[in-house]
């Protein structure tokens, strides 16, 4: 059953990623925040129409995920080239996605287990890109790079954390 309306509004969001990154690397912070906040209702959307209609599935889940990945990679990878972010972020994303992905067993259609330091960072990884995107598109003089700077070093440890985190656990599992 791939043909939903939750899967739609997930592929919305996936489409959306690239808009998103461009619109930030030509500093179109309105265009940005526009594209964020339609990203973010289709993320807050998927999954509850997805339960509603009785058509929450594992691939669902982790298609819903993957865009979330995808959409933070991209967008941070455009604020990255923008020079507001560090490199190492989006490539952590990516790479915590991925690991998550594979610990899980996800490919062979088990429910991704998520660990409570993965969840916060998913959640982290929008609330850096909302952030800069919105006091741009606003002009607000605050919160400013130095904290946008903060929030995405302390977004990198946490990520590598809980990335050596699944890897330990992982090893102690075999």
């Amino acid at each position: 059953m791939w043909l939903t309306w939750a899967n739609l509004l997930t592929f919305c969001r996936f489409c959306l990623a690239i808009p998103c990154a461009l619109a930030v690397m030509a500093a179109d912070w309105r265009s940005a925040a526009l594209l964020f906040a339609v990203a973010v209702a289709t993320d807050l959307l998927d999954g509850p129409l997805a339960r509603r209609f009785a058509q929450a599935t594992p691939l669902g889940g982790l298609l819903d995920h993957a865009t979330d990945a995808w959409f933070v990679a991209v967008t941070l990878a455009g604020l990255a080239v923008a020079g507001a972010v560090p490199w190492l972020l989006p490539v952590l994303v990516v790479g915590a996605f991925l690991q998550y992905m594979l610990d899980s067993n996800a490919l062979a259609g088990r429910p991704l287990r998520a660990s409570w330091l993965g969840r916060w960072n998913g959640i982290g990884y929008f609330v850096l890109a909302g952030t800069v995107i919105v006091q741009n598109a606003l002009a607000l003089p605050w919160p400013g790079r130095a904290v946008w700077s903060g929030l995405a070093w302390f977004l990198i440890v946490s990520t590598i954390a809980s990335m050596a985190n699944r890897g330990v656990a992982w090893y102690r599992a075999d």
